[in-house]
């Protein structure tokens, strides 16, 4: 596949009563789910420029991607050719920074080794609707940074990560981050939900099981999908939101980003800005896992066997250094990055009626509101796997602190 394949996409308090990659109930009740995309372009509100808080978490686990694209080399043998993944690259260079990661590091070892360099396929999947032009427009950039003896190659390939996108044992390396929580569809049978886009405290508990079946669904599914496409002794690198565990798995806190957001949906509709019976049935098809509950869906899907797990604590709202505490300027940063995530949902879902400008600038209030708030649910957790008896996959999660890695059988 080559660069002209792409499509450009543009960019609890209040108790008032009011294409998707799944099938049944959810493909009519939830039409919007289709229109899940990254902001895309390079403007002020694109992702590309609201994505420093992933750009912190690829730093944070660089020496995981690392450690296993050495360990993946040395244990094929120093192949001639390498084919690597990455799942959600999303829109703008936080996939080349991945990529350029995984090119230096075979490249420096190739050398250490006296070894050839080899031929490299970086493929960049997300769905369709993706602002793939706003990524290949740093493959200029991307390969001057890693100019070397051996040949890299860039593809796009469009398509659900909850399907097969690649032949049988094809992939060398998987990587992916902050995409897999995101499902494939809003979970069928939810109660009605005092106009929450998410799972909050007040919540019944039926909902925490449907967005944790529908996340069980679509995990697995992601494992099995993976291991067909994956070599022996390949590796796998993924990164997802999760949460502390706790005895309330209905629990999040004050300023979990869904929390914010439907607060700040409820002030639209307070204000006779928007309807409230069209705001309770907007839902996030999202799910954020526990350490526990990503390691049994691991041990029932079968393919693969935990050996390690890393989760740290990662803050939304405090991952932007240049920002002056209480200043304000933390709201805004916060409120352009969830506006990046959801923008394109929104739109599809309340059409005309939104301001998201309006509705973005409360979700900054909320979020200063709330800048001392030091208990937070979200973490990052990252797990190392292997596909086959000698296979091994990293997996990285938000979630709190341990590495965990998985064998395929």
């Amino acid at each position: 596949m080559d660069s002209r394949l792409i499509h450009s996409n543009p960019s609890s308090r209040c108790d008032v009563k009011g294409e998707n990659n799944g099938d049944g109930e959810d493909s009519s009740k939830y039409p919007y789910v289709s229109a899940l995309c990254m902001n895309g372009g390079d403007g002020e509100k694109s992702y590309c420029a609201n994505s420093l808080i992933t750009r912190r978490v690829l730093s944070m686990t660089k020496p995981v991607l690392v450690k296993n694209t050495k360990e993946m080399f040395t244990n094929l043998d120093f192949p001639e050719s390498v084919k690597v993944a990455d799942f959600g690259c999303s829109s703008g260079q936080n996939t080349f920074l991945v990529m350029s990661e995984i090119v230096d590091t075979i490249n420096l070892l190739c050398q250490e080794r006296n070894q050839k360099q080899p031929e490299i396929d970086c493929c960049l999947n997300d769905l369709t609707g993706n602002d793939f032009n706003a990524v290949f427009k740093f493959i200029a950039l991307f390969k001057k940074k890693v100019t070397r003896e051996g040949s890299c190659f860039i593809s796009g390939v469009p398509g659900s990560f909850y399907s097969r996108l690649f032949p049988r044992k094809s992939l060398h390396l998987v990587h992916s981050v902050y995409s897999i929580h995101f499902l494939s569809k809003v979970p069928d049978r939810l109660e009605k939900n005092n106009m929450n886009v998410y799972i909050t405290g007040s919540s019944p508990l039926s909902d925490y099981n449907a967005y944790l079946n529908q996340f069980q669904r679509d995990f697995s599914t992601f494992l099995k999908m993976r291991s067909e496409e994956m070599v022996s002794n390949g590796r796998m690198v993924l990164t997802i939101m999760g949460r502390n565990t706790i005895d309330n798995p209905l629990y999040r806190d004050c300023c979990h980003c869904w929390t914010l957001l439907s607060n700040s949906l409820c002030d639209l509709v307070l204000e006779g800005l928007l309807s409230a019976s069209k705001v309770n049935s907007f839902k996030i098809p999202f799910y954020d896992p526990t350490e526990e509950e990503v390691k049994e869906i691991i041990r029932e899907e079968g393919s693969f066997q935990i050996n390690d797990l890393e989760t740290h604590g990662f803050d939304l709202g405090h991952s932007y250094e240049d920002c002056i505490p209480q200043s304000g300027r933390e709201g805004h940063k916060e409120a352009g990055c969830i506006r990046a995530v959801t923008e394109s949902m929104l739109v599809a879902h309340f059409g005309d009626s939104i301001n998201i400008d309006t509705l973005f600038s409360k979700y900054a209030h909320h979020v200063t509101q709330h800048a001392s708030c030091t208990i937070k649910t979200t973490v990052t957790l990252v797990c190392f796997t292997d596909s086959e008896i000698n296979l091994v996959f990293p997996l990285v999660v938000r979630l709190s602190n341990k590495f965990v890695s998985f064998h395929k059988f």
